[in-house]
């Protein structure tokens, strides 16, 4: 009798302690900002691009529930001179979470579809797409 009591407490312990000890397979959180962990990347992807000298951003025409805002729009803006602010242009670049959005989101229980990134833009051109 003695000793399945003790059999009984020691396993009763092992439930409670072992949890402490055992990976839980917590996923880390993806650093954001411009000098965060690269999500993805976009190549030459269609999109109208509104800018000034000190600011940048754009919404991808196949998804309008998407902000990319520019981690070098001074940079840029020489090569979007040309244009005019809300052409069509192609955008290619390493993509961020953005902080604001990242901390916001994860205090929410439900998903939202509007998204809000940072962009490290590496080339942006004119879409010709159907013009002479």
């Amino acid at each position: 009798m003695m000793l399945t009591e003790k059999i009984w407490k020691i396993a009763v312990a092992l439930i409670i302690i072992m949890p402490l000890f055992v990976d839980m397979g917590c996923r880390k959180q993806a650093k954001c900002g411009c000098d965060g962990d690269v999500l993805f990347e976009l190549d030459k992807e269609p999109a109208s691009v509104y800018f000034s000298e000190t600011n940048a951003y754009f919404s991808p025409n196949l998804n309008p529930y998407a902000t990319y805002y520019f981690c070098n729009p001074e940079e840029m803006y020489p090569k979007m001179a040309e244009y005019k602010s809300g052409d069509l242009l192609l955008v290619s670049g390493r993509v961020f979470w953005e902080c604001n959005y990242l901390y916001s989101s994860s205090n929410y229980s439900y998903q939202t579809y509007y998204k809000v990134y940072m962009i490290y833009v590496t080339e942006i051109t004119s879409d010709l797409y159907g013009k002479k």
